[in-house]
């Protein structure tokens, strides 16, 4: 059995951190949806966008919010990794599925997974948190790829959305570890 901090006694660990270990990242108000700067979103496609959070290049996964403004299909992929996601508003299905995700829940998907994500058309905004490991791999319905996105195709997009935008190319700097 592990021995706690004595009763009463508040003090700070005093000793090394791990060599190496890269520094903490804390993102406040992440989820004020409504009152974020728009500037922050980077464009993915027509009324999707994405805002990252965490981009580990040394590891290979990234955490963003995912922020769709239309209903219909949003893509069709495959997944490398695991991925979790939490929606944090509106709600989104797999044709392949019979499951719904929706507000405040959760959805692992395994790596291997093909599916087809939409949102349905009374969703007017669905607004996702996302940690994906490895890539997705873009593919058409016979299962060919013709595209894909990873943690480096999302720092590029970052860099050329934020210098467009008046943020700085280095404004994405804070996200990657």
């Amino acid at each position: 059995m592990m021995a706690g901090p004595k009763q009463g006694v508040v003090e700070p660990f005093r000793g090394d951190q791990p060599r190496g270990m890269v520094d903490d990242l804390v993102v406040p108000q992440v989820l004020d949806l409504e009152n974020t700067d728009e500037r922050l979103w980077v464009p993915q496609a027509e009324q999707v966008s994405f805002r990252p959070l965490l981009l580990s290049v040394t590891q290979g996964y990234f955490v963003n919010l995912l922020r769709v403004r239309r209903s219909g299909v949003l893509s069709r992929h495959r997944h490398a990794g695991p991925v979790h996601a939490f929606p944090l508003k509106g709600r989104w299905h797999y044709l392949e599925h019979d499951w719904v995700a929706d507000t405040n829940g959760y959805a692992f998907e395994p790596p291997g997974e093909t599916h087809t994500l939409v949102v349905p058309e009374d969703v007017d905004e669905m607004v996702t948190l996302f940690h994906v490991t490895g890539t997705y791999v873009y593919v058409d319905p016979e299962g060919n790829a013709v595209g894909y996105e990873d943690v480096f195709t999302k720092l590029e997009a970052a860099r050329n959305h934020y210098a467009e935008v008046g943020l700085g190319v280095e404004y994405v700097d804070q996200f990657v570890r």
